[in-house]
């Protein structure tokens, strides 16, 4: 481009001297007609020297442009022939109207024009007809990062591959952190010598070892019943696809030495840091360890944890050495506290009602004022009576307050006490737990992906058959400034007969402690049956219920109905059907308020409805799950529970 600062400078000069000589001359024209002829003829060759300079710049201009623009149709002509940018134009029919010969060269045809958009690759006209502005489509084996202008019909298309296996490489060389943890190892080798614990001990590390050697896995022994792998994310994906079948082996090596040893493994990965991987395979360990172990967690970057395994029921421990810490612990934090407030979940059961009774006297006998949070407006029949038995007892009615009430009485040194849930969606009142800094939660669920957020206590004992069996425990090592009411042990002893099913099922040696500790407090059995009694209409429900139930799969029964239903009713369905001959787990389907679909399932442990309901958004235990699903019919909702039973026993059996 010419150089217009001087052109400029120099035009600027000639038109100030022409000014000047001008006026010179208007001057002298007054006084002397010889200097003012002097001015004149300097003026006209101003004028002349002005207007020549003007044609010749106005001639490089022109030359200039002329130029720039042959060089501008030669840069746009290279663009869309030359650049390695694809371009396509297509039609309302979704044909090639034209694509530059850059794209055309992917294909073995001299044009495009004509061609359908299906026939260049079956993922173009999804994308089309879809809201993002660009994806990456495969076509040909390339990848292609595809840009569309939808108003005018245009494409453009980015060649990607190296940048996607440069991608895709960095993604499987990330590295990954493992710890491995022998679940009971401390508990099932207690009773044996040096020499027998130290041969299974090197009959894991061995399997260990040969698994890590066999996947390419580092690992390292850092104590009897811990370990560390480390690995790389395409590793981790070879052992999701076998679904960690390490877990199975060391199950049933050990097991056929009569000593049933399980593992646990939570890994960490992710784009993080080391530190924050090792804290990742930390918590995942954790998290698996609070399902009742025998699996695998893995915390990816979004949130979301998958697990693996975690077919067998959790182990009963046989120390009380945790009970006695938990209890310390949550007699320091009620001391600490101005008040406690218990709250269960929605729609609480016997075994909610119970454990917050439980609390109630634990705070009372630290000398702190307690308060249970209950809707009654959401109480099923056999909580209703109990509820109708605390009204007569004024001593313990004055506890009960209503969720507005509590959120009312919040102070800044106010505990609450979550039991029977650990879910933040599942609390009786949502406001209350995010009014509330110092939460703890005791539960006998296996831990879920959702979790109330920096709880200062957690108890979660999966192998517990209920939570009342818990705070039973928990009352044992409190101060014994006074005893449990009749109603009070009573209460608790329903929790526990309920969720056992009069001591059926998840019943071990510590359930019939707790029991026999609140029998001798005074629990009367004979008001239990009372509080348990159902009606004949509930039975004449569950029975047209269970009327059309079908076998899905050998062993697998499911019943369904298109009526309301409350979800005590829909477990009660799900129990009996499980008493059926042949069937070793029963799944029940039915509407629930507010057009959810509710799903109960149960088993006798040789299937994992945990697995299948958590398929489904739900959870719970081995044998006793359940889930909620909105906004779809019944009949889909029994298609996707045939699609998770079929995956969990054709995909491993997957959690």
């Amino acid at each position: 481009m010419p150089n217009f600062d001087k052109k400029h400078t120099f035009l600027s000069f000639i038109v100030v001297l022409s000014v000047l000589v001008a006026a010179l001359l208007m001057y002298t024209m007054r006084i002397n007609v010889w200097v003012s002829s002097i001015f004149f003829v300097m003026f006209i060759v101003f004028l002349f020297f002005f207007c020549r300079y003007m044609w010749q710049f106005r001639k490089k201009i022109d030359l200039y442009i002329t130029n720039m623009h042959e060089r501008i149709e030669t840069v746009n002509t290279e663009v869309f022939t030359e650049m390695p940018i694809g371009i396509l134009l297509f039609n309302n029919e979704y044909e090639v109207e034209w694509a530059n010969p850059y794209f055309t060269s992917y294909f073995e045809k001299d044009t495009l024009i004509g061609s359908h958009l299906f026939d260049l690759s079956e993922n173009l006209l999804p994308f089309i007809k879809q809201e993002a502005k660009d994806d990456i489509i495969t076509i040909r084996n390339r990848k292609f990062k595809v840009t569309i202008r939808r108003s005018e019909r245009l494409m453009y298309f980015f060649d990607v591959t190296e940048q996607t296996q440069i991608e895709k490489l960095y993604e499987e060389q990330r590295t990954v952190i493992a710890v491995i943890l022998l679940d009971n190892y401390d508990e099932v080798t207690q009773g044996l010598d040096d020499q027998a614990r130290m041969t299974m001990t090197s009959l894991v590390t061995s399997s260990l070892n040969k698994w890590a050697l066999e996947n390419g896995l580092f690992l390292k022994r850092a104590a009897s019943d811990r370990y560390y792998a480390v690995l790389d994310a395409s590793i981790l994906a070879q052992l999701e696809q076998r679904k960690f079948g390490i877990l199975d082996e060391v199950r049933e090596l050990t097991g056929k030495q009569g000593v049933p040893l399980t593992l646990s493994i939570g890994i960490g990965a992710g784009d993080y840091s080391l530190p924050e991987l090792g804290t990742l395979a930390q918590s995942s360990l954790d998290l698996a360890l609070g399902r009742g172990g025998d699996q695998v967690a893995i915390k990816q970057m979004s949130g979301k944890v998958k697990f693996y395994g975690g077919k067998t029921n959790p182990v009963e421990k046989r120390t009380r050495v945790r009970a006695r810490v938990i209890s310390h612990a949550l007699k320091d934090l009620i001391l600490d506290s101005d008040k406690v407030l218990i709250m269960g979940h929605k729609s609480p059961d016997m075994d909610a009602i119970g454990a917050a009774i439980g609390i109630l006297k634990i705070a009372q006998l630290n000398q702190k004022e307690g308060y249970i949070v209950i809707d009654e407006k959401d109480l099923d029949k056999g909580v209703k009576r109990l509820m109708g038995e605390i009204k007569t007892n004024s001593s313990l009615w004055q506890h009960v307050i209503r969720p507005e009430k509590a959120l009312e009485m919040v102070k800044e040194d106010t505990l609450l006490v979550i039991v029977d849930t650990h879910k933040p969606s599942m609390v009786i009142e949502e406001k209350l737990l995010k009014k509330i800094e110092n939460v703890i939660v005791i539960d006998h669920h296996r831990r879920g992906e959702e979790f109330i957020e920096d709880p200062l206590l957690v108890y979660m004992e999966p192998y517990a058959s209920s939570t009342c069996e818990l705070v039973t425990e928990l009352l044992e090592y409190q101060p014994k400034r006074s005893k449990l009411t009749m109603l009070e042990s009573t209460a608790l002893l329903a929790g526990i007969i309920v969720d056992t099913k009069s001591f059926t099922f998840r019943t071990g040696a510590r359930t019939f402690d707790a029991a026999s500790y609140l029998r001798s407090h005074g629990a009367d059995t004979i008001l239990v049956q009372k509080l348990l009694k159902e009606d004949l209409e509930s039975y004449l429900q569950r029975a047209s219920l269970m009327e059309h139930a079908y076998f899905y799969r050998e062993g697998i029964a499911i019943a369904k109905t298109t009526n309301s239903a409350s979800q005590v009713l829909i477990a009660q369905a799900a129990d009996t059907l499980l008493t059926m001959t042949g069937v070793v787990a029963s799944f029940v389907i039915a509407k629930r308020d507010a057009g959810n679909i509710s799903i109960s399932s149960r088993s006798l442990g040789d299937v994992n409805v945990q697995l299948i309901m958590e398929a489904l958004n739900g959870g719970g235990h081995l044998t006793n799950a359940a889930t909620q699903i909105s906004d779809i019919s019944v009949e889909e909702a029994e298609q996707m529970l045939h699609t998770a039973i079929d995956e969990y026993f054709e995909g491993g059996r997957r959690g």
